[in-house]
């Protein structure tokens, strides 16, 4: 990791922390100057480490970007802008998959991460139904089949060689799958700060990763 990179890191763990402590104290003011700030240093990273040089680079950094609007959208208490937050996680996704499948793909891998994951799904969506109503149960279940198929194709790059880490970005989309559902609870079960204190770390760890693992 060459003095750029590292900066780039540090400023972001700086930034989670401050993060950490806005959302402990419940401070929005907090909150509107570290989440951002947290947010665009992914951004940076992935464009510093040489993401776009691979073929692949660009549908990340537009993932990245997408990751980007979710975070700020999810700032406010608002039900519009949490829905707009899922819309921008959503197409975050998105661009991840069409990166990891543009980088190339073991079918079988994908697959049987697929068979496992799709239950998985099940159970989360079991978990969260009693307490979603109205359009989010449309948008909840549209984003469980979207994150559960991009950590499934993450899978699939660990089995063919190329640029990049194939193992960092399968990595990096777990810590993905396993942030949301610290969201989930906090938005549609039970809020409370250690929501906060185990999924922004992860969240943040995973798109890390994520940059990382694009490095020419």
């Amino acid at each position: 990791m060459n003095p750029l990179t590292g900066a780039i890191v540090l400023a972001l763990v700086a930034a989670v922390a401050g993060l950490l402590v806005a959302e402990h104290r419940q401070d929005l003011r907090g909150r509107w100057l570290t989440k951002p700030l947290a947010s665009t240093c992914f951004v940076v990273l992935g464009w510093q480490v040489g993401a776009l040089e691979q073929p692949w680079g660009g549908a990340m950094l537009a993932g990245f970007v997408g990751c980007w609007w979710g975070d700020v959208l999810l700032i406010p208490k608002d039900r519009r802008a949490f829905l707009a937050g899922i819309v921008a996680f959503a197409l975050g996704h998105v661009g991840f998959a069409v990166a990891f499948a543009q980088r190339g793909i073991d079918p079988v891998r994908a697959a049987a991460t697929a068979v496992l994951l799709l239950p998985l799904g099940g159970v989360v969506l079991r978990w969260l139904w009693p307490h979603v109503a109205g359009v989010m149960r449309v948008a909840v279940p549209a984003y469980v089949l979207i994150i559960c198929t991009m950590v499934a194709l993450a899978a699939g790059t660990t089995g063919v060689v190329g640029s990049g880490s194939g193992l960092g970005l399968l990595l990096g989309a777990t810590l993905f799958w396993l942030s949301d559902l610290c969201v989930a609870r906090e938005r549609f079960v039970t809020t409370g700060f250690v929501n906060r204190a185990v999924g922004l770390p992860l969240y943040y760890g995973a798109l890390v990763v994520l940059a990382l693992a694009c490095a020419r």
